[in-house]
């Protein structure tokens, strides 16, 4: 599109205007099918103009033009994706779905376009190959690798059935999205009896009162927003609550509820698709495919990885219940210790046995000093400047941020969405907005290259600010647990603004291997655990005093408090995902259940109830990107503990020539060369599972 054309349709409709920030101000579902329509017009015309024999099969020619051809679409579709997710409302779900089909179509028709596969090829085999950078190398060999997964070598007459799974899986995955969302909000637990509520903290009554008094009703309203739910497993004295809660957050999206959002036959028709599809490409089952673009060499020695580590966590996973049924029995005279109790007891024997709660340090976490915390880290270990900027939102609770060089130049912007909300999908996450690339800008006269910056967002479902204090609003409050998170999410937001990769292809987080994605957002965790961080970054709610070193101590001591568990619930989430997707078969007489009990006999020392419908909000197999890939968080967990190994050797967790160096060799490499490669540049060896085990504390440094 040249630019007099752009400011042109800009215009006529905000979906179009790419010359700044997208602008969430103007935007409406009205703009989402003419805006994709136009776009989808002009990618078709430049993949034919680009295919054919009069373009040279060069990078300048072809390669570049076709990765920046597609930048417009690729965004505002990203747009529209965006909003979906964070403002769930019937117009723009419309406008998601209505488009869906028509996107899926044309990058599934690309992706078995055999003349621009031909020419990519031709690249490869060239004598230019070897002069291009490193960054456009790995861009054409990750071109030729999707081509390949995309179907491209496939037999012309398969090539139309592989397109229409392409696009019903999709369809699916939305789906499933939705139908969790939508029966997330289905249900409401109003309680009227005061007594109920009994060992609740105050800031989850009072936020239980304004939901009910919202809707026009007397008493409380308890939602499976986590917000809501959380609390009540953690602090509820009544049974009935919890077990009321439990059950209705464990079978949500099932078969117990409205037929329309049971996502049961969703789940067996995404396996079957992906099996069909796994086979055409030649390959035995789906989790071989997703295998392909990631570090794990082969289905075996990821399952050899989740069982070694299974057998390593299981001893203190098994203590880790002894203890819980021991003090469940002696203390709060459960003899028999149910599943909507073991978040309750929990926190009970975490008070006991180290004389603080979680509601305790939580009144500490006030949102805007955890910011200045999360800020004044990533200023420490990466010489940046964070500051408050300007943008249109998409809701008045986001907050837009910029990141600068100490010279003041813009390095990258990102927006920050902390709140649960009801039109807004569960979880945390990251989100790119516009990606790192170099632009070259033309007019009559002159010719110049500039950078385009990286944007982000970052997605958050905490608590709201509850209440007022002295006329004012007192400010939002966080677990330790949701600083974890957000320092979590920051990291993925690092990865993508902090490259210096200007192949929008390999920059950010864009062509880095699934599995080791999480680094950066698990390597950012291990500060909310540092005592100089935490002094700075915490104010009580109240007195704006800072956590108490005692206080500190005993979260440091109970850090690993039931590790064990935790890390075997990762291993059966891990195990169940990928044999669901390499040695399953969704035609056949098991159940996905089934599958499911049998991990769960394997490695599970805690089995919930036999109507537990785990796999129906399992969305991010089914609807998030990691299919045959949930192994990545304890993948990666192996890489980012050993990462921060290197500032333990250090002696200095902000070490400032080891933080540089995790900048120059993790960070901003993005996907340019393979993770391995990135990490061994770092840490000067192959990765070691000790720093995890330690961290953990599964072995004793």
């Amino acid at each position: 599109m040249t630019v007099n054309q752009l400011q042109e349709t800009a215009l006529l409709n905000p979906l179009l205007d790419f010359a700044g920030l997208p602008r969430f101000d103007a935007i409406v579902p009205s703009d989402v099918q003419p805006a994709i329509s136009q776009l989808l017009d002009h990618c078709r015309a430049l993949v034919a103009r680009l295919s054919s024999d009069a373009v040279a099969a060069t990078w300048a020619d072809f390669a570049a033009p076709l990765g920046d051809g597609f930048e417009q679409l690729s965004r505002a579709w990203g747009i529209v994706g965006h909003v979906h997710s964070v403002n769930d409302v019937p117009a723009w779900r419309d406008a998601y779905n209505g488009m869906l089909p028509e996107v899926s179509r044309f990058y599934a028709e690309v992706g078995q376009n055999v003349k621009l596969f031909a020419k990519y090829k031709a690249i490869a085999g060239s004598a230019e190959y070897a002069g291009l950078s490193a960054a456009q190398r790995r861009v054409i060999e990750n071109e030729l690798r999707d081509f390949r997964l995309s179907g491209a070598e496939l037999a012309e007459d398969s090539k139309p059935r592989f397109q229409a799974i392409s696009e019903e899986l999709a369809q699916l995955s939305a789906k499933f999205s939705e139908n969790l969302l939508d029966a997330t909000n289905a249900f409401a637990e109003q309680v009227t009896d005061e007594a109920e509520l009994a060992g609740l903290p105050d800031d989850a009554r009072q936020a239980a009162r304004e939901a009910a008094e919202q809707e026009g009703k007397s008493g409380w309203k308890f939602t499976l927003h986590m917000p809501s739910y959380l609390p009540v497993m953690q602090y509820a004295d009544s049974r009935r609550l919890r077990a009321a809660m439990y059950r209705a957050y464990a079978t949500r999206a099932a078969e117990f509820g409205a037929v329309e959002l049971d996502n049961t036959p969703l789940i067996r028709r995404i396996l079957e698709l992906r099996r069909e599809q796994a086979q055409m490409l030649g390959y035995a089952n789906f989790a071989e495919v997703s295998l392909v673009p990631k570090m794990a060499e082969s289905v075996p020695q990821v399952l050899g990885f989740l069982r070694d580590l299974a057998v390593r966590a299981r001893p203190f996973a098994e203590k880790d219940v002894a203890d819980l049924r021991a003090f469940a029995r002696d203390q709060l005279a459960l003899e028999t210790m149910e599943p909507w109790d073991i978040g309750y007891v929990s926190e009970k024997l975490l008070q006991a046995s180290y004389a603080f709660s979680e509601q305790e340090v939580k009144q500490y976490f006030t949102e805007d000093k955890v910011l200045a915390g999360l800020f004044s880290v990533i200023e420490s270990l990466f010489g940046v400047h964070l500051k408050p900027d300007c943008a249109p939102v998409w809701h008045e609770d986001v907050r837009f941020f910029r990141i600068e060089t100490p010279a003041g130049e813009l390095v990258g912007q990102f927006y920050l969405d902390l709140y649960a909300r009801p039109t807004k999908r569960g979880g945390a996450w990251m989100d790119e907005a516009i990606g790192r690339r170099r632009i070259r800008q033309e007019s009559l006269a002159t010719s110049s290259e500039g950078i385009q910056k990286p944007v982000a967002y970052l997605n958050c479902n905490f608590s709201r600010p509850i209440g007022e204090k002295d006329g004012k609003p007192r400010p939002a409050i966080f677990t330790h647990d949701e600083v974890s998170t957000l320092f979590h999410e920051t990291g993925h937001g690092l990865h993508h603004l902090l490259t210096q990769v200007d192949e929008l292809g390999v920059a950010g987080i864009h062509g880095v291997e699934w599995d080791a994605v999480e680094l950066p957002s698990q390597f950012m965790e291990n500060y909310c655990w540092e005592w100089r961080v935490l002094e700075g970054m915490t104010g009580h709610i109240d007195t704006g005093q800072p956590l108490p070193r005692a206080l500190f101590d005993k979260m440091l001591a109970a850090k690993n408090f039931q590790s064990g568990l935790q890390t075997l619930r990762q291993v059966e989430f891990s195990l169940f995902d990928l044999l669901l997707h390499s040695d399953y078969d969704p035609a056949g007489e098991r159940s996905v259940l089934e599958l499911l009990a049998d991990v769960r006999r394997e490695v599970a020392v805690l089995v919930p109830p036999e109507w537990h419908r785990f796999p129906n909000s399992f969305a991010h197999i089914f609807a998030g990107g990691y299919g045959a890939g949930y192994y990545s968080y304890k993948w990666a967990e192996v890489l980012s503990a050993d990462c921060y190994g290197a500032f333990e050797d250090a002696g200095n967790p902000f070490d400032q020539a080891t933080g540089r160096r995790f900048l120059s060799e993790i960070l901003s490499v993005g996907g340019s060369r393979s993770a391995i490669d990135s990490f061994r540049a770092f840490r000067g060896r192959e990765p070691q599972v000790d720093a995890l085990l330690r961290h953990s504390g599964m072995i004793t440094a």
